[in-house]
């Protein structure tokens, strides 16, 4: 398996210096951007140049510079030729896969998704009449049964949300590839812990408002892949990103321009953390999962697609039986401890906490999160890095024992 240094990588990425100079580059607001002469418009408007082709920009629906210098470090970090920025991540999931699928097409998915995935895929793209297997990613077999001919993609998510189990992503690979079929990676839950186009996908989506962009104060997504396919997504006639809009504003790319050199450093922290908490809670003989924990089903296969150096990440779920015992765990946690916030979302500074099955997950019917195995007292624990991790421990530490362990 190829080797990936996903830091080397940002750093051999053309850099891009502002406007006079600046360390920083500009933000460039502009909708539209005058050409020179005449002649670029068409060969602009018909393909033949652009951001790649001469530095050739017409419209930001189109191709932003600020946008157009993200969308490269992106690619560079994810080893893939290229990609595209939008203003969200489900943006991103819908028009990567609606590029791929047309009527009639039929999708394989992990049951282990983000629940407003999940409703893409069984409640919208069934009115355009493309259909979705949900299966256990982590069983080959379950996968093998249910591709049709009528498949176009396999999805999954690295680390499945939020029950955690780990694709097989090259496993997976093989078996598109004996179908030619698509595999898309959504790696939201785990930017630089794994590389999913090395591994094997030929697409990785992006929430940007998770862990890359790391402060909570912005949506935005990104689509990651070969340089034809990002190609077909701005397609003036038939692209999903350039006909449906999900336009990122230049500023939020700057924004997040400017917290991806300190990725590396916050991702190393939140599985610090995670690693310690986790085999605390596991002391304690608390119901927890984490990758990071020998007793995880997919520890060892984390371990082997893992880049080596940043942990397990820093999401971890407790499993508190009941729903009224999670939120009792929530209200103590956030208002006797300070610990953290009751809140979805994942990859910020501060603890956010959630019970999935009634909040980031309750777009999926009671019947499937059980057959998914998300227990309706799952909380998922998306560990920030303020404080010192001795105190969070110990705060973590006593609202465990006042609710679970009395």
């Amino acid at each position: 398996m190829e080797i990936y240094n996903p830091e080397q990588a940002l750093l051999n990425a053309r850099r891009e210096f502002g406007e006079h100079g600046g360390v920083a580059p500009s933000i460039s607001r502009s909708a539209t951007f005058t050409v020179m002469h005449p002649g670029t418009m068409p060969e602009i408007f018909s393909g033949l140049k652009g951001p790649e082709q001469g530095g050739c920009f017409l419209y930001s629906r189109q191709f932003n510079p600020t946008v157009d210098v993200l969308s490269r470090y992106l690619a560079a970090m994810e080893g893939t030729q290229s990609a595209i920025c939008t203003a969200s991540g489900m943006s991103a999931i819908s028009c990567a896969v609606m590029q791929i699928c047309k009527s009639g097409d039929h999708i394989v998915a992990s049951e282990s998704i983000y629940g407003g995935t999940h409703a893409l895929f069984e409640s919208l793209l069934p009115q355009m009449k493309i259909k979705t297997t949900f299966v256990d990613i982590t069983n080959l077999e379950a996968v093998k049964a249910a591709i049709t001919k009528e498949t176009k993609i396999i999805y999954t998510e690295t680390m499945g949300n939020p029950t955690l189990k780990i694709a097989d992503i090259p496993a997976l690979k093989k078996e598109a590839l004996k179908h030619n079929i698509k595999l898309v990676v959504d790696n939201t839950f785990s930017p630089l812990i794994f590389t999913p186009k090395i591994l094997g996908a030929d697409v990785v989506v992006y929430s940007l408002t998770k862990y890359i962009n790391g402060a909570s104060d912005l949506i935005a997504g990104a689509i990651c892949g070969d340089q034809s396919f990002i190609q077909e997504l701005m397609d003036l006639h038939t692209g999903r990103v350039m006909l449906l809009g999900p336009t990122m504003d230049p500023r939020v790319a700057f924004d997040v321009l400017q917290r991806i050199p300190h990725l590396p450093i916050r991702m190393r922290e939140h599985s610090r953390r995670g690693l310690a908490m986790a085999e605390m809670l596991k002391k304690m003989k608390v119901k927890v999962s984490y990758p990071g924990l020998p007793d995880h089903p997919q520890y060892e296969k984390a371990k082997e697609l893992g880049n080596d150096g940043y942990g397990a990440g820093g999401i971890l779920a407790i499993d508190c039986e009941t729903r009224e015992k999670a939120e009792e765990l929530m209200e103590v946690l956030q208002n006797e401890e300070s610990f953290g916030m009751i809140a979805v979302s994942l990859g910020y500074f501060d603890t956010l906490i959630s019970c999935s099955g009634s909040s980031t997950s309750s777009e999926i019917d009671i019947e499937d999160q059980q057959k998914m195995g998300l227990s309706p007292g799952l909380l998922r624990i998306a560990l920030g890095y303020t404080g010192d991790l001795e105190t969070r421990m110990e705060q973590l530490k006593r609202a465990v024992k006042k609710v679970l362990k009395r």
